[in-house]
């Protein structure tokens, strides 16, 4: 089963591809455990020859040095000072090793770590012809000399077998990078076919993966080694004087990990990833004689190793801040293997022959600047959210059973913790208005649903109280566009408004009322009273740009007092608003001498000026915030007389520093022209000059010592100020409050504001009273060709069932030599299938 890589689709790990760039120390991408830094290991393999130079080469007797010495070039001359002696420190050298020890020493570790969750990382490097894909994937001819690519997908499969109590998932992928191109090399199977659109390397928070890469599943280990050969076969290569067999292009083969606990109550799972780099041999032009397309493989191939040194000596100098990881795509493509959170592990194959030693003293140094790149391997743990919402579920159940058991303890059986159903909610908005009218000192607390239930009535039963505020508002007031001249008109005619906008009143005991005038008051107290207090609204509207509560900025208020004015659209229609006003006004006559009424204060015909309301404001209700406010705005003050002062004599200082510098110049060029005197390698000076210099040494002192101060000093100011801003906002904000609830609430709203009612002030806002503004598809494998006949398929089971009694390297090999027959007989049909179609077409 395969799958392509999309933008949107991340695989396992950073899926598809091979992490992000360089990380700060201590850094870790989301789902990582962290670890401790470590230096990549180094190996040196070296290829067996019948000449090796003795003389020329020696290793160490730990086999972990490599000492390499050359003759001097007696061309040169006498004077040569050519170097002759190098020496290099690695961690191993494998000098006619076999592919057990080499795998043993190199790999092993590094597929065992992976497997508990570190990423992983085996590169091999060298020049051409030296062993390097010999040592990556190995001869797939023989099983005794499979290379380290094998062996880890059997490591991989052994370990599965070995771990029961884990579901460990294995996924693969072959990536080959061919004169900076990338191809899949997998791409010939059948259910995956060619990409329409290039690969191309893409990167997101999770790391770096390619767009367009297939993944394949694998159950088996055979499925694994015939993704391997499928993917070998595919595999560019080209014949030189070096190598008949040389690979034109760096492969990258990944196996990526998953494992998952089979204990459900485990939600962590951890996932990894083994990155396997054959790297294309560096080439001399003039050894390998390259022509034609062979020397364009390997200009890239040289230009591609060049960047990947580059990238290298950046990453071991710790000074560095930008590695140059875009240069090319492969090292693009390994940024994670680079020094990021895995195990790394470079194998540098080189020559052991004299005429190759300037190519395995280049190899040597590469793997030298290697060891100084550090990684830090770091577990990749991730949450399987299934996982999580089964055991939170599981822990709720068990949770409400032990408070059930709880409750039963300490008599508290009648508490649920279901939802609330419709009944229980009515009850709690029972309690709410019970409590807010004062018939109910306090709710009882049952249980933090009932505590939610409650807020949430409180806030039902406010919404309501708005509404029944604004229904009683609109019954007793009428809206009158200030563009409807003929409304505005007809009320002025009916004596509703004057000329300037403002409403008529009348007198109600000791208080003013807006409204209608009564038509058995007296024309001349009626007159009277119309200019009475004609004068002061229209004042008022001068001086503080406020109006009445009916005059708005696109909206009038048409007000009678305890009557329903109803809008019309004719103008012979007021006079019977008039007689219905009359009507009511007789029947519903406001006492004016209630009880509760004297204990309020008395309210003024016309509310204040600003000015003079906020000198009560800040003398009664808000004297304590007035209070704070003037000792913060005192302390202010007095910080920025301290500042100020403290400038001047920092620029006292200063000047007096300037002055003695003047002089101590003065008296240097004075001395430098007399002659200047030493003694004992020391300058002699005379003692004004020792004076200024002393002067000038206390002068600095004392000059950043103020300055500090000022520093300070500012600091606090600016905090002091900070204070003073929030007092200012904080009265200013109380003011409006009280002159809103005290001055602009209309009269009739008193009632339903006093104390003891439903409705508080502050509840419903002032501008609500006072106007009313309005997955993929998996698609099934080809099936095999048929045989020929019955016979033939008979044949072919009775050779491989003794192909398997007879395998000399044991069972373990049944799975490599299996898959490895099967990639043939695929090839081979498909060179069978093509060969007739040629011969069918001529």
């Amino acid at each position: 089963m395969a799958t392509l890589h999309t933008a949107r689709q991340p695989r396992v790990g950073s899926a598809g591809g091979f992490g992000c760039g360089r990380r700060v120390p201590g850094a870790s991408l989301p789902g990582e455990r962290m670890g401790t830094r470590k230096k990549v290991h180094a190996f040196v393999r070296v290829k067996p020859t019948d000449d090796f130079a003795h003389e020329m080469i020696r290793y160490g007797d730990d086999k972990r040095s490599i000492d390499i010495h050359l003759k001097k070039d007696i061309r040169r001359g006498v004077v040569n000072n050519q170097q002759t002696d190098w020496s290099f420190k690695l961690d191993g050298v494998l000098h006619d090793a076999s592919q057990d020890l080499v795998y043993e020493t190199v790999a092993k570790d590094v597929v065992s770590q992976a497997l508990d969750g570190y990423n992983g990382t085996i590169m091999c490097y060298g020049q051409t012809g030296a062993g390097k894909t010999y040592t990556m994937t190995g001869a797939t001819e023989n099983y005794k000399h499979r290379g380290i690519l094998p062996r880890a997908l059997q490591q991989v499969f052994r370990t599965i077998e070995e771990r029961p109590t884990h579901a460990i998932t294995v996924r693969v992928s072959y990536l080959e990078i061919y004169n900076e191109s990338l191809f899949d090399l997998l791409s010939t199977l059948p259910y995956v076919g060619p990409s329409v659109t290039p690969m191309t390397i893409v990167e997101n928070p999770q790391g770096v993966f390619i767009k367009g890469l297939s993944v394949h599943l694998t159950s088996q280990e055979e499925d694994a080694f015939s993704l391997l050969f499928e993917g070998e076969t595919n595999r560019i290569i080209a014949s030189h004087t070096m190598n008949k067999n040389s690979s034109r292009s760096h492969c990258i083969f990944t196996i990526y990990l998953e494992a998952h606990s089979r204990t459900l109550s485990e939600e962590k799972y951890i996932t990894s990833k083994i990155n396997l780099v054959d790297l294309a041999g560096s080439e001399r032009l003039g050894k390998s004689g390259s022509e034609g397309r062979v020397l364009k493989e390997a200009t890239c191939i040289n230009k591609s190793l060049s960047f990947l040194e580059q990238a290298i000596i950046a990453l071991g100098d710790q000074k560095r801040d930008h590695i140059p990881f875009r240069q090319c795509k492969l090292t693009h493509a390994l940024k994670d293997s680079l020094g990021g959170n895995c195990n790394m592990v470079l194998v540098t194959n080189m020559y052991g022959e004299a005429a190759q030693l300037e190519e395995t003293l280049s190899s040597l140094r590469f793997a030298s600047r290697m060891k100084l790149v550090t990684t830090e391997p770091a577990i990749n743990e991730k949450y399987d959210a299934e996982r999580m919402v089964k055991n939170l579920e599981k822990e709720l159940a068990l949770l409400k059973q032990e408070l059930a058991i709880h409750d039963s303890l300490t008599n508290r059986t009648f508490v649920t913790y279901d939802p609330m159903d419709e009944i229980q909610i009515a009850e709690i908005n029972s309690q709410v208005r019970r409590y807010l009218e004062g018939t109910l000192d306090e709710i009882d607390i049952i249980n933090l649903r009932q505590i939610k239930e409650v807020f949430n009535q409180f806030r039902v039963v406010l919404s309501q109280q708005e509404q029944e505020v604004e229904s009683t508002l609109r019954r007793k007031y009428t809206l009158i566009d200030r563009n409807d001249f003929a409304a505005i008109s007809a009320v002025q005619k009916v004596g509703l408004v004057d000329v300037d906008g403002h409403l008529v009143g009348e007198t109600e005991g000791q208080n003013f009322g807006l409204g209608v005038a009564p038509f058995s008051t007296k024309p001349g107290k009626k007159a009277k009273s119309k200019k009475t207090f004609k004068e002061p609204l229209s004042s008022l509207a001068r001086k503080e740009g406020a109006s009445s509560p009916v005059n708005g900025k696109d909206l009038d208020y048409v007000s009678t007092s305890k009557t329903q004015l109803v809008p019309s659209s004719k103008d012979g229609d007021v006079k019977d608003m008039f007689s219905r006003d009359r009507e009511t006004s007789s029947i519903e006559p406001l006492p004016s001498d209630s009880p509760k009424e004297e204990l309020r204060p008395i309210r003024p015909d016309t509310p204040p000026s600003k000015p003079v309301a906020f000198e009560e404001f800040k003398n009664e209700q808000g004297s304590e915030i007035n209070r704070i406010f003037k000792e913060n705005k005192s302390i202010l003050n007095e910080r920025r007389k301290r500042a100020s002062e403290t400038t001047q004599r920092i620029n006292a200082i200063k000047r007096e520093i300037d002055v003695t510098k003047e002089a101590l110049n003065f008296q240097k060029s004075l001395r430098e022209k007399q002659g200047e005197y030493e003694n004992k390698g020391l300058m002699i000076i005379d003692e004004e000059e020792f004076l200024l210099i002393v002067k000038l040494k206390d002068l600095k002192k004392q000059y950043r010592s103020e300055y500090q101060d000022l520093r300070d000093l500012r600091a606090e100011i600016q905090y002091c100020q900070h204070l003073v801003d929030q007092c200012r906002h904080r009265l200013l904000m109380e003011f409006d409050i009280w002159y809103n609830e005290s001055f602009v609430i209309p009269e009739d709203m008193q009632m339903a504001l006093k104390p003891g009612s439903s409705i508080r002030p502050g509840m419903v806002p002032v501008n609500r009273i006072v106007s009313l503004m309005a997955v993929c598809v998996v698609l099934p494998a080809s099936p095999q060709p048929a045989q020929a006949g019955g016979q033939g398929e008979d044949d072919q089971d009775k050779f491989s069932q003794l192909q398997q009694r007879v395998l000399p390297e044991g069972p373990d090999s049944i799975s490599f030599y299996n898959a490895k027959i099967k990639t043939e007989q695929k090839h081979n049909y498909l060179k069978t299938m093509m060969g007739l179609q040629q011969a069918h077409r001529k």
